[in-house]
């Protein structure tokens, strides 16, 4: 069976340094850091006081009021970056098969803030039970996607995948090989989560998964300095446009870069750790080179899965140079949490834009908040520090990983016919 080719049409955006594409990147070049003081809810009596959180956002900028009561926090962010990148797109639905288009959808935890509203009223209240009937049509994962559908009609393939942080990422995958093995045209894909509440902080805190930097929280976020202490907390959604190439080659679609591999691993190690050597990272990189037929030598640039933790900033360097060898250190590598955050099930989604943004534009942008060098990680290595890298990127891959120890990698390729 001769595989059908995939590119990028389309992208939207919903970020803490941007609530637009353009404004996302635009940021991500000029190493802008969301970080700030939390204002969702009082945060004073936690251990971490600050999160990427999404700014100028207002419901009512895009919903009725009845419609917005609906949709946990997660959904709006999904419905709003699916809304940007159809229109980015440029596709007119009213003239396309619906049949052919679908959505597969990326939430690690999904309505984590009516799940704590609703049971925080139930424990708060006396005589019989009650709960909202949004309650669970809100707070399920998988609603994000039926509500895109829903609002564009799209009849297609229609899921979410749950794979923590890797949740977006292997929502795309999953996209792209529907896709090239013809069983649709189209796929709105991508991720959102909504997790700066107190659940969402209080239950990373008391993992020591989040950092305590609360004296400096815009210099939290440090990916592979010898100092960090733990992921920021962030939030979001990101939405991408994967189409058949001769289906939006038809239309006249602009195309941004070509989806030429996916790959997927499992670490099996440990419930939240990486494996030590990054034998996980090692094989859902190399999966996803075969799966393009894409030689090691060829890839110019790695976006990270890169969260500022202990142990995960280690071995995900110490996978590349093992995968790559000596063509390691020809790589640029950045990590955009140092700007983002930890978007968690949206990471991967909001990480893949800005991958194939380097891609089109030959633009790797920086990783922020570097200071001192961790002996522990190989610092021959590029990880583009403090300043964006002007270099010709013709094959790039975006990691991501989750807790569980789920991997997931999307290859990226300039588009040339």
């Amino acid at each position: 069976m001769e595989l059908k080719r995939v590119v990028v049409t389309g992208m939207g955006a919903l970020t803490p340094i941007g609530n637009t594409v353009s404004d996302y990147w635009d940021a991500l070049l000029a190493g802008t850091g969301g970080a700030g003081p939390i204002t969702r809810f009082d945060a004073s009596q936690f251990k971490t006081r600050f999160a990427c959180e999404v700014k100028g956002y207002d419901p009512a900028d895009h919903f009725e009021r009845k419609e917005a009561r609906k949709y946990d926090l997660f959904t709006q962010y999904a419905l709003v970056s699916a809304a940007q990148a159809l229109e980015d797109c440029g596709i007119e639905l009213g003239k396309a098969d619906l049949d052919r288009i679908g959505v597969i959808w990326g939430s690690g935890i999904g309505g984590l803030e009516t799940f704590l509203n609703e049971v925080s009223a139930y424990a708060k209240h006396d005589g019989p039970p009650r709960f909202s009937p949004f309650f669970i049509p809100k707070m399920i994962a998988d609603i994000a996607a039926g509500h895109i559908s829903i609002k564009h009609g799209l009849r297609g393939p229609n899921y979410t995948t749950t794979s923590a942080c890797a949740s977006a990422a292997n929502a795309l995958v999953d996209s792209f090989n529907l896709i090239r093995l013809g069983k649709a045209d189209l796929f709105v894909s991508g991720g959102s989560e909504a997790a700066v509440n107190a659940a969402g902080v209080g239950g990373f805190s008391a993992m020591h998964a989040i950092s305590v930097r609360n004296d400096d929280p815009a210099t939290a976020s440090r990916p592979f300095d010898k100092d960090r202490d733990g992921f920021v907390i962030g939030e979001g959604g990101c939405s991408i446009i994967f189409e058949e190439l001769e289906h939006a080659l038809k239309r006249g679609a602009k195309i941004y870069a070509e989806v030429v591999g996916g790959g997927m691993s499992a670490d099996a190690y440990h419930m939240t750790s990486p494996h030590p050597d990054g034998l996980g990272a090692i094989s859902v990189m190399r999966n996803a080179l075969d799966d393009a037929g894409i030689a090691l030598t060829d890839v110019d640039h790695i976006n990270t899965h890169g969260t500022s933790t202990p142990l995960g900033d280690i071995a995900e360097p110490r996978a590349i140079v093992s995968l790559f060898k000596e063509h390691a250190y020809k790589i640029s590598i950045n990590s955009t949490k140092s700007m983002t955050g930890h978007l968690l099930g949206a990471a991967g989604a909001a990480e893949a834009i800005a991958t194939i943004l380097a891609v089109k534009h030959d633009i790797v942008p920086p990783t922020i908040n570097h200071f001192t060098d961790d002996p522990d990680i190989d610092n021959r290595l590029d990880f583009t520090f403090s300043k964006p890298t002007e270099r010709k990127v013709n094959v790039a891959l975006s990691n991501t990983f989750g807790f569980g120890g789920h991997n997931a990698c999307v290859a990226f390729k300039k588009y040339t016919q």
